[in-house]
C-alpha cells in the first residue's frame, strides 16, 4: 500500500497533531506501507530535514485561528509530478485547507480512495478571535469538503458525536495513545523542580499547552489566584508552552514569585516536569482530545480538567481525575483546594490515571486504523458501491 498525506503539520513540529502523524507514518513505514508527505515548511529548525526523502514541504503563512499551525501555499505542478511518480492507493487529508484541498482534487480526479481526519474544533475557537460571524460559512465549507470522504477518523467519542450532530457519516474513532516508558512517575522530584526554578517544598500545580484564548488560561490563573489562604505561600503555579498570550502573561505576573511561566519545553525536560508535579490543572474546553490528559496521567499525576470535548472522554470524574464545568474558576479553586487538602484522594487519582494511560498503547491504536485503511482501498480499485460520507 502507497499512503500519501497531506497536513498543515507535521515533524518537527511538536504539536499533539504533528506528533500524532509522525507516529502513524513511523508505523505504517514499519509495516512495509510506504508514504509521502506534503507539509508546510517548519519554522522549528531543529529536525527541520526530518525525512526529507519522505515529505515534501512548501512555503507557507501563519493560520489566523492557530498561529503556530501553517496554511501552506502548494506548488501544483510539484505535487502532481511526486503523485504522478508515487501513484498512491489512498490519499489522506488531516487538513481541510490549501494542502488538503489539491489532497482532495487530486484523489477526485484520479479516482483515489479518500480519508480524512479531524483534529480541530475551529468553529470554536472563533468567539476568542470575535469572528463568530463566519461559524455558518466554515461549517459549510467542512461538509461540503468531507462530502466525498470514505472515513473521516476523529480522535474521540466526542468529537464523534459532535460531527454527527452537523450531519457528518462515515465518522470512525481513531483515539491517541501515549508512550508509558517515556512518560512514567519515576522521576528525582527535587532535582528537576530545582533545575526549574521552583520550591520542592512547595505543592506544585502544573498547566502545559499553548498559552492561548482558546485554552481559558485566564480560568486557571483566576482559579489558582483565590485558593484560600492556608495555601497561600505554600504551592507553585508552572504554566510550561509557548502562545499568542506568552508575552503578555509572563510581564503581567513577571513580580508574582508563586507563577512561573517556563515557555516551551520538550523531550525528557518536558516528561520530568509531568512526572515532577502534584497535580496537573488544564481548563481547555475547546479540546478534541488533549494529549497533554493522558501523557499526565501516565506520569502519576492527578488531573483536573475540563468536563468538555476530548478531556472528558479521557478522565473518568473521581476515578481517574476531576472533572469541573468549562470555565467555572471557582469549581476548578474547589478541585485544586480539595486535592491538596486530602492527599490520598490524589494518590488515588494518581495511581488510577496511570493505571488508565497503560492501557492506551500507540501499537494497538495504529493497528486498527491501519486495519481501516485496508477495508477503504478496494482490491480491485472500483469503489462505485462503498457509501460516501454526507454531511448537512
Amino acid at each position: 500500500m502507497r499512503v500519501a498525506l497531506f497536513t498543515d503539520t507535521f515533524l518537527p513540529d511538536v504539536n499533539g497533531v504533528a506528533r500524532t502523524l509522525g507516529r502513524w507514518v513511523e508505523y505504517l513505514e514499519s509495516q512495509g506501507v510506504t508514504c509521502r508527505v506534503f507539509a508546510p515548511q517548519s519554522d522549528n529548525g531543529a529536525g527541520s530535514d526530518y525525512n526529507s526523502s519522505m515529505v515534501e514541504r512548501f512555503y507557507s503563512i501563519p493560520f489566523l485561528l492557530y498561529p503556530e499551525c501553517k496554511l501552506a501555499i502548494p506548488n501544483p505542478l510539484s505535487i502532481k509530478k511526486t503523485l504522478q511518480e508515487f501513484k498512491p492507493d489512498i490519499i489522506h487529508c488531516a487538513t481541510p485547507f490549501n494542502l488538503g484541498l489539491f489532497g482532495l482534487h487530486y484523489a477526485k480526479k484520479h479516482k483515489i480512495p479518500f480519508v480524512a481526519s479531524y483534529h480541530t474544533h475551529f468553529d470554536q475557537y472563533l468567539q476568542y478571535y470575535k469572528i463568530q460571524w463566519v461559524e455558518g460559512m466554515l461549517w459549510r465549507y467542512l461538509g461540503w469538503f468531507h462530502q466525498t470522504c470514505r472515513r473521516i477518523y476523529v480522535p474521540s467519542k466526542s468529537t464523534l458525536h459532535y460531527l454527527e450532530e452537523r450531519g457528518f457519516q462515515n465518522l470512525e474513532v481513531w483515539s491517541r495513545g501515549v508512550d508509558v516508558s517515556r512518560f512514567h512517575p519515576e522521576v528525582d522530584r527535587q532535582a528537576v523542580l530545582q533545575a526549574a526554578g521552583a520550591d520542592p517544598a512547595k505543592q506544585t500545580l502544573l498547566y502545559v499547552g499553548r498559552l492561548a484564548p482558546e485554552k481559558s488560561v485566564d480560568v486557571l490563573l483566576e482559579a489558582y489566584e483565590n485558593l484560600p489562604e492556608r495555601w497561600k505561600g505554600k504551592t507553585e503555579l508552572i504554566l510550561i508552552g509557548d502562545g499568542p498570550l506568552y508575552k503578555e502573561l509572563s510581564e503581567t505576573y513577571r513580580e508574582q514569585e508563586d507563577i512561573r511561566f517556563l515557555g516551551f519545553k520538550e523531550g525528557k525536560e518536558l516528561c520530568d516536569m509531568f512526572a515532577a508535579a502534584d497535580m496537573f490543572v488544564f481548563p481547555s474546553a475547546t479540546e478534541t482530545f488533549g494529549n497533554v490528559v493522558l501523557e499526565a496521567m501516565a506520569s502519576g499525576t492527578a488531573v483536573i480538567g475540563a468536563n468538555a470535548g476530548g478531556v472528558s472522554d479521557t478522565v473518568s470524574h473521581m476515578k481517574t481525575g476531576w472533572l469541573c464545568p468549562v470555565g467555572d474558576a471557582v469549581a476548578f479553586t474547589q478541585a485544586m483546594t480539595a486535592l491538596l487538602d486530602d492527599q490520598a484522594l490524589r494518590q488515588k487519582l494518581s495511581r488510577s490515571g496511570r493505571q488508565y494511560s497503560e492501557q492506551q498503547s500507540w501499537e494497538s491504536i495504529f493497528y486498527r486504523l491501519l486495519d481501516s485503511y485496508r477495508h477503504v482501498v478496494p482490491e480491485g480499485g472500483d469503489l462505485s458501491d462503498q457509501p460516501l460520507a454526507t454531511a448537512k
